[in-house]
């Protein structure tokens, strides 16, 4: 069974890093890409970042140059180093995985809180 967990959400002031992890497992025969969305109240979910298996990424405007996405392919594993955190990244933040296994292509995680506030 394909499982994604998630850690390192939490509370943080503005100006403050969080660093998210999220590991797959399960029957993974290829990954395509792993990434991150978000949440917020009232709003759709919306990209954060993406890395492809190739290792290629790419950031929502609003984030570039603040966070940063990598990936440990021996341990199916995707980090999210965030910094600079502002007010308008309080969310719940949800890894996605897209890949080859036996139980479908597309899989989320339970998703982490992420609150920035003084």
């Amino acid at each position: 069974q394909v499982q994604l967990v998630e850690s390192g959400g939490g509370l943080v002031q503005p100006g403050g890093s969080l660093r998210l992890s999220c590991a797959a497992s399960g029957s993974i025969f290829s990954i395509y890409a792993m990434g991150w969305y978000r949440q917020a109240p009232g709003k759709q979910r919306e990209l954060v970042a993406i890395i492809t298996g190739a290792g290629s990424t790419n950031y929502a405007d609003s984030t570039k140059g603040r966070f940063t996405i990598s990936r440990d392919n021996a341990k199916n594993t995707v980090y999210l180093q965030m910094n600079s955190l502002k007010p308008d990244d309080t969310a719940v933040y949800y890894c996605n995985l897209r890949a080859i296994t036996t139980q479908g292509n597309d899989f989320w995680g339970q998703g982490t809180q992420v609150t920035v506030s003084s």
